[in-house]
């Protein structure tokens, strides 16, 4: 490489050349060259705002994953929508000589332009989906400034235009320089490896599978090997033939393939891809984790994994932590995937976006099945109804749906493909769209198949279901029963209504809950209208998940039931609760230090492990003094004491709660305390609730 600006074309085509003759020097010379390698570029960064135009004016120094609006505007709700400058350096060094170059962003929010020495190497718009752009011909040895202009403005032509959620703004995901030989599996395929794995036909036993490999090269002679390994490593299926195109398509077949069977056996194979020229030399290899099995959704009987039903239930996440928002480090993910494993969850619908490739890894490893979905949402109360009927708005879309397919085809706890949520119609009452979305949404349907005939296609929606019937392959309901004006009870109704008027097409439940804060409390319950309100007690939020899961635990045709929400998060447009602008119905808190009571329940529901759970421990000044006291437990029966004197043993009903009523406290502080037996183990909890006059 050479120092100095030059034409892009003329020097791309004196680098290859330069290459093929030096990789030829080397093998006459008997050495080899490794075929690729990442060096994460999460370092060494600086930003400042666009407006900041003095050519001194300084940089404030960052390191990825970054958002500069993690937090809202001291004193509104709302968040900064901007456009910053992330530059930093890129030393090219003797050992990048005949190498080629690429850069590959995890995810920018929402558009990124790159720059390489002052030069444009290209834009990406969306904020959720992996790209990757080669530098090649735009460095030289020595220093190079790569600088990344980020914009998260509101526009029409990028997913989302609405939304109940914060759109941060940044380089939020991490950043690799990829370096490979002149002959490559591309990885500028829609930001993916360049390996896709296709699931043709899985049973128990046998797996026929096609690997589409993309391929960017320049000599001849090469040929592409392909190796699936089970997982103690040893090689189940092979496949190879010579190169005469850019793509690539082999079959394989596996017999009595070891199958992913969720939390029960999140079992796992790993796909290895060579590339080797003409003399046998390997010149690229990567390898992709995937895992085998089938899947159906019936309209009576819900999800079936590998023959057998799989009950689907679990919560809806966003991307967010306090002081970084969707800025999220690997411990971010685990932290929250500990949570989801331990409430016994065993699916999630990844909102509203493609999440962060830590998620789908650890859902492969641990056996959750996936929904993810485009970032094409709308309203969360808004007026603007998500969807425009542009030629950007529709390009950004098809965009998406390609990127997202790609670059998480290979993961089997994706089982969903998300087209969109709440894209409203005009109702003839109270909803009014801009443009009729239902067209756009069948393409892209079609779109999803063309890409993926192996899964089945899902939209959310909280309106009259039939605008939506044959849109999608499955439809879900954002529903909140008992937290609105609807009365938990109806829900049980509401479903059966949807269900036979859904003509043969699964219906589930994408959104259920309530919001709570742990410092707002509530004896007796006032089961009022919440959805405004400032006062979020967690009583209020308890009844309302016992009362909403016991319509959806008997009605095995709902295909996933997903809580809204798995943390409390940050929304612009909230005026209710505790603080504005959150959305505060999480089961456990922002800063996931707290559990809510309505995540107990839902442990002592879907988990084995003994556990008990005595509610309203918060509840510490309390004006009533007789009050009903509950436990959540996955036990038969437990002990009630309070101040010391056995209060008495009751058993647990079929939603594993266990209620002693009317119970007394006198004046001053009482200590209540649970008590339950596993064989020689005791299981206890108590607090304090001190009665106060009014």
């Amino acid at each position: 490489m050479r120092h100095g600006h030059y034409d892009r074309i003329s020097l791309m085509k004196q680098v290859l050349l330069t290459a093929v003759l030096s990789l030829a020097a080397l093998l006459c010379h008997g050495q080899t060259i490794a075929p690729r390698s990442l060096v994460t570029l999460n370092d060494g960064w600086a930003i400042r705002p666009i407006t900041t135009v003095a050519t001194r004016a300084p940089y404030d120094p960052v390191t990825l994953p970054h958002t500069w609006n993690a937090e809202p505007i001291a004193g509104t709700t709302l968040y900064e929508r901007t456009t910053m400058v992330y530059r930093r350096t890129l030393t090219v060094g003797p050992e990048h000589a005949d190498r080629r170059l690429f850069l590959l962003f995890e995810g920018v929010n929402s558009v990124a332009q790159v720059f390489v020495n002052g030069r444009t190497v290209g834009e990406h718009r969306g904020g959720y989906t992996a790209f990757c752009m080669e530098i090649t011909p735009f460095v030289y040895q020595g220093d190079n400034q790569l600088e990344v202009w980020v914009g998260n403005a509101y526009r029409t032509d990028v997913l989302p235009i609405s939304g109940d959620f914060n759109v941060n703004g940044g380089i939020h995901r991490p950043v690799h320089l990829l370096t490979t030989g002149p002959d490559c599996i591309s990885p500028l395929y829609y930001g993916s490896s360049g390996v896709l794995i296709h699931q043709d036909a899985v049973s128990a036993d046998e797996a026929d599978l096609r690997v589409e490999t993309h391929l960017s090269t320049v000599g001849t002679g090469l040929r592409l090997a392909l190796s699936l390994e089970d997982a103690e490593g040893q090689v189940v299926a092979t496949a190879e033939t010579s190169v005469v195109d850019s793509v690539v398509n082999l079959p394989m077949h596996v017999d009595r393939p070891h199958l992913w069977d969720g939390r029960s056996d999140p079992y796992l194979y790993t796909l290895r891809a060579r590339l080797s020229d003409a003399r046998g030399v390997v010149v690229d290899e990567l390898t992709q984790t995937t895992g085998l099995r089938y899947f159906r959704v019936d309209p009576e009987q819900g999800f079936f994994l590998n023959g057998h039903v799989l009950d689907l239930h679990g919560f809806c996440r966003h991307e967010d932590v306090p002081g970084r928002a969707s800025a999220l480090l690997p411990e971010d993910y685990e932290r929250d995937m500990d949570l989801i494993l331990e409430v016994g969850a065993t699916a999630m619908r990844l909102a509203h976006y493609p999440h962060g490739a830590p998620m789908y890894e650890l859902s492969d490893r641990h056996g959750i099945v996936l929904w993810t979905e485009l970032p094409m949402c709308g309203p969360g109360g808004q007026s603007y109804t998500g969807y425009v009927d542009t030629p950007g708005f529709r390009d950004n879309a098809r965009q998406t749906v390609y990127e997202l397919v790609c670059q998480r085809i290979n993961h089997p706890s994706v089982c969903f493909w998300g087209v969109c949520n709440e894209i409203l119609v005009t109702d003839g009452g109270r909803f009014h769209a801009y443009d009729d979305p239902i067209p756009f949404i069948r393409e892209l349907n079609d779109l999803f198949h063309s890409l993926d005939p192996s899964r089945p296609t899902a939209l959310a929606t909280c309106v009259d279901q039939r605008y939506y019937l044959g849109a999608t392959d499955l439809l879900a309901w954002n529903k909140y029963f008992g937290w609105y004006k609807d009365a938990a009870p109806s829900a049980g109704k509401f479903f059966d209504d949807s269900h036979a008027a859904a003509g043969g097409i699964p219906i589930g439940v994408s959104e259920y809950g309530a919001g709570a804060s742990p410092r707002h409390h509530q004896w007796p319950l006032d089961q009022a209208d919440r959805a405004d309100s400032r006062f979020h007690p967690e009583e209020a939020q308890a009844w309302c998940h016992e009362s909403n899961y016991e319509a959806f635990r008997v009605r095995p045709y709902l295909w996933a039931k997903f809580i809204w929400v798995f943390a409390d998060f940050p929304s612009y447009m909230r005026h209710e609760g505790e603080e504005d602008g959150y959305n505060d119905k999480g089961l456990v808190t922002r800063d996931r230090q707290t559990r809510k009571d309505a995540f107990y329940f839902y442990q002592a529901n879907w988990t084995t492990t003994p556990m008990l759970h005595l509610t309203s421990q918060r509840f510490t000044r309390r004006t009533a003094a007789v009050t009903d006291v509950k436990v959540y437990t996955n036990l038969p029966q437990a002990t009630l004491y309070v101040n010391g004197q056995r209060i008495g043993r009751a058993m647990a009903d079929d939603l594993h709660r266990i209620v002693w009523t009317e119970v007394a406290l006198r004046p001053g502080p009482n200590t209540v305390r649970v008590e339950a037996r596993v064989g020689k183990q005791t299981l206890s909890e108590e607090a304090t609730w001190t009665v106060v006059d009014e």
